[in-house]
């Protein structure tokens, strides 16, 4: 079988087993993963217990009731001895008691620490939410990122192949001048090895492809995933601006609320750690109910059977005075820790504004050189087309063809990197701004 006839069936057989895969477009994967990434499952277990804690935000305000019961049989034997001299001794005295209580407590006042505690739920399960949007984002980002880096390295298959095309040419016309006595055999042996070079470049690229889909698969949590193809194309937004995104990305950014909001809980906590310098008062009920029953007693005195039950309450003031400047060292932990969470916010601020702007730079210089490489690549393909066909006409030698090849090779290259990285530098941009999902 001719060389020709073995790339036609391998084109047939890789043609018909990309029109087999299913499209898996970018909502899709974004979808996929939104739904199964163990990580976003994290966050939202995170959040659940948050929201489990807010759902008995109230319990602090209702009072606690706890109820004992016990019973005891008891076999004694007692010796006394009277203070006339009298003495008295029997073995095997048995007796049985139960004894149950009701126990209710309730805090009447306890600094206003409830209510700041009930307050701190409310805040906590903001800050859940905060953290599952954080980690949606970032998903997102990886879904985009490794789903068009698939699209890159396809279209960089793509020029591969044409390269192929290229090369086979060249060696048609290799042999050709040689045959007629115009060529000569290392210009054929040499376009036969680029051309084999080419094809271990076509077989790199599908193993990359192959790879970068299993990232993919991971990033999405799916296992034994189903052939898929993805998109040709990579869209860019080019209307990208720095003003509109550093004038909202404080508003918007999910790392910076996150931030805010346990400046927000600290300020709570403090409110809670001054509380306890306040008495607490408490109402107290008590319920009792004991029953002794004694089979025989030895002095006539003691009862064979006694019951008693009974309602108590009152009221129960707790007052620190001093435990040893504990709740003092309390407080000002809680007031170091406001201070504390306000430095970091102010630094992820600052940090957050060099990011963008360097994102927002890499995406300028991007752009740029994507507009200049779609301008060389046509350059190049006209230099390639003028070049081979003076080739043909025997009138330039292999080694101008081979660069004018390789110049365009270069220049698809550079072209598909600078799409890609443009697209990396938006998707960067719009991480940070918190605006990959609404």
């Amino acid at each position: 079988m001719t060389t020709k006839r073995i790339l036609l069936a391998l084109s047939f057989f890789i043609t018909l087993s990309t029109s087999a895969q299913r499209m898996l477009t970018l909502e899709e994967a974004i979808a996929t993963a939104l739904k199964h990434n163990y990580d976003i499952q994290l966050s939202k277990n995170d959040s659940a217990i948050a929201a489990l804690d807010y759902s008995y935000r109230n319990a602090a305000f209702l009072p606690r009731l706890n109820a004992t019961a016990g019973t005891t049989w008891n076999s004694n034997n007692q010796r006394q001895t009277l203070a006339d001299g009298t003495k008295r001794e029997q073995n095997g005295i048995k007796s049985s008691n139960i004894n149950a209580a009701l126990n209710l407590n309730w805090t009447l006042f306890d600094g206003l620490k409830m209510f700041v505690t009930r307050d701190k739920a409310e805040e906590l399960i903001k800050l859940g939410e905060l953290g599952i949007k954080n980690q949606v984002i970032n998903t997102v980002a990886v879904v985009i990122t490794t789903y068009y880096d698939i699209v890159r390295q396809k279209q960089q298959l793509k020029a591969t192949e044409e390269q192929m095309s290229l090369s086979l040419e060249r060696v048609k016309v290799a042999q050709y001048k040689l045959d007629i006595g115009a060529g000569a055999k290392p210009d054929v042996l040499q376009s036969k090895v680029d051309n084999n070079a080419q094809k271990a470049l076509q077989l790199d690229q599908q193993a990359t492809i192959a790879q970068l889909k299993e990232q993919l698969n991971q990033a999405m949590n799916i296992r034994d995933a189903a052939p898929y193809d993805v998109a040709d194309s990579i869209p860019l937004n080019m209307n990208l601006a720095l003003g509109d995104i550093q004038n909202s990305i404080v508003l918007t950014n999910p790392t910076i609320q996150i931030l805010k909001k346990n400046i927000d809980i600290a300020g709570l906590t403090l409110k809670e750690r001054k509380a306890e310098r306040w008495p607490t008062v408490s109402f107290n009920s008590v319920y009792n109910f004991t029953r002794t029953n004694n089979q025989s007693v030895i002095n006539p005195f003691s009862p064979l059977f006694n019951q008693s039950k009974g309602f108590n309450y009152g009221v129960t003031t707790n007052i620190p005075i001093l435990n040893n400047f504990n709740a003092k060292r309390l407080v000002r932990q809680a007031a170091l820790d406001i201070q504390y969470q306000q430095l970091v916010l102010e630094s992820q601020e600052t940090q957050l504004n060099l990011a963008v702007i360097n994102a927002f730079l890499e995406y300028e210089q991007q752009k740029k050189a994507l507009a200049l490489e779609e301008e060389n690549i046509l350059l190049a393909k006209e230099n390639v087309s003028i070049v081979f066909q003076v080739y043909r006409l025997n009138s330039t030698t292999l080694i101008q063809l081979k660069e004018a090849e390789k110049s365009l090779q270069d220049a698809q290259t550079r072209l598909i990197t600078a799409r890609y990285n443009t697209k990396l530098a938006e998707t960067e941009l719009l991480r940070l701004k918190g605006d990959l999902v609404k």
